[in-house]
């Protein structure tokens, strides 16, 4: 492959060091749920001072490297798989070269996209400049970039904002909130659930001094007003939690990819969409309570997405917001924290990056859409309930097999389960109260792999 491709994270998906090399954000000793208790405090120290907008705070934090494995910030953000699979596939399916024609970007999560979009730009156009010399043959190499999640914003800021269109062939994006996700702007207005005291964890602080979460919030009408109708986050003063300073920079950043993508020399982008995944996409702040409540319907209407970010804000706004800007150019019925690893979005990378479709699998269907929903935080104690949904649309929707297999992410034998058939396309099955660490939910149709879908959950322990 001529080109350069580059691999752009998500949020909470960058190992973080302190100064003195010293992990402050990591999966030391392999068990999720370890290094939640054992850097929460680091995080917590990593609060950002009020003012720091797209600076840096100084305080020699600095990123590492990728993620490799199943990570979460609990009250941050949903859990999210790693991407050391992703990285080796990349290689071996394309034959790149890690370091030479096939890049990570990590960067500092905590800091606003416009901060590390300019990061990206340094990174980015270095490493092409030396490629370029290095082959001569191969002057016109460009930049393809595959970006989970927040990822995609950095990406596009950089592509539409820094003028890194000129070097970049086209933009994928994998369950990027371009217009927001309604669960980021809950975890700052709710906070941590009081239920994961027994791990002396409470990251709300911490959460709601990030640029970067506030640059997730929704953009688009989400919240129910005094009037009954849908309003913007930023237009309804005094919402607890919530840096209305921050809130606003969030707009004008939203409000410049806008701008910058309608622009005539556009860099392909391309918007690969989790769907048929119980998802929140409005919500109404419950006053007597202090908090909002998540909605998975907008206008009476579930249009659900990937579990974490909706469907409708999976693809970006045009300037006029008149429409999507770009079509969807894969939808998997997955959930937003594995896309990165799921079978079908790899066939489409497969496509988008200039390969041959894999037709060698032979004719194969996409399996029933399964909308799974099972908690990304689990308190330690209480039973694992797993409910699956299938549209009524869907051929056999109510006479389905279905198989749930648990399986720890520090390793050991997986559980499995068959669901019990409610009746309409609904299907359920329960686990005894798991061990104390991360997991994998796979949920299979027929025990087969097509159309599999997983969810990922923290389940939390008294302290050591």
């Amino acid at each position: 492959m001529e080109d350069l491709v580059v691999v752009v994270p998500g949020i909470m998906g960058s190992r973080l060091a302190d100064a003195q090399g010293r992990p402050v954000w990591d999966l030391s000793g392999g068990t999720l749920l370890r290094a939640v208790r054992t850097l929460g405090g680091s995080l917590k120290n990593l609060r950002l001072p009020a003012g720091t907008g797209d600076d840096h705070p100084g305080d020699g934090v600095r990123p590492v490297g990728l993620m490799p494995d199943l990570h979460v910030v609990p009250g941050l953000w949903e859990p999210i798989d790693g991407y050391t699979g992703l990285m080796s596939w990349l290689s071996r399916t394309f034959g790149l070269t890690p370091g030479d024609n096939l890049l990570d970007f990590p960067y500092d999560w905590r800091l606003s996209c416009r901060y590390n979009a300019g990061l990206l730009k340094r990174r980015v156009e270095e490493a092409l400049e030396r490629r370029r010399a290095a082959r001569p043959g191969q002057a016109g190499a460009r930049v393809v970039f595959i970006c989970h999640s927040m990822g995609g914003l950095v990406a596009r800021h950089y592509v539409e904002c820094l003028g890194g269109h000129a070097v970049t062939r086209r933009v994928i994006t994998l369950g990027t909130p371009h217009r927001g996700s309604l669960d980021a702007l809950g975890h700052l207005v709710n906070g941590l659930h009081k239920g994961w005291g027994p791990l002396g964890l409470d990251l709300t602080a911490f959460a709601r001094s990030l640029p970067s979460l506030h640059q997730l919030a929704p953009d688009y009408a989400c919240l129910a007003g005094p009037d009954g109708g849908l309003e913007y986050a930023r237009d309804l003063p005094g919402l607890p939690g919530v840096d209305p300073e921050l809130l606003a920079d969030a707009a004008r950043f939203h409000a410049a990819l806008r701008s910058a993508a309608d622009r005539q020399d556009r860099t392909e982008l391309h918007a690969v969409v989790g769907v048929h995944q119980p998802t929140a996409t409005t919500a109404r702040y419950a006053e007597a309570e202090g908090r909002l409540v998540l909605l998975e319907t907008i206008g009476g209407t579930d249009e659900g997405g990937d579990g974490t970010v909706p469907r409708l804000a999976a693809r970006p706004a045009n300037a006029d917001r008149t429409g999507h800007l770009v079509a969807e150019s894969h939808t998997a019925c997955e959930q937003h924290g594995s896309l990165q690893n799921n079978p079908g979005v790899r066939d489409t990378l497969i496509r988008l990056l200039g390969q041959e479709p894999p037709f060698h699998r032979g004719g194969e269907g996409a399996g029933p859409p399964l909308g799974v929903h099972a908690p990304g935080l689990l308190e330690p104690g209480d039973p694992y309930e797993v409910t699956v949904t299938v549209p009524v649309a869907a051929d056999g929707h109510d006479r389905l097999a279905l198989t749930a297999e648990l399986h720890p992410a520090a390793g050991g034998r997986p559980v499995l389960r068959s669901l019990r058939n409610l009746g309409g396309g609904r299907y359920a099955a329960t686990y005894p109260a798991p061990a104390p660490g991360g997991y994998r939910l796979v949920v299979r149709p027929d025990r087969t792999d097509e159309g599999a879908v997983t969810a990922l959950t923290l389940v939390g322990g008294p302290d050591d």
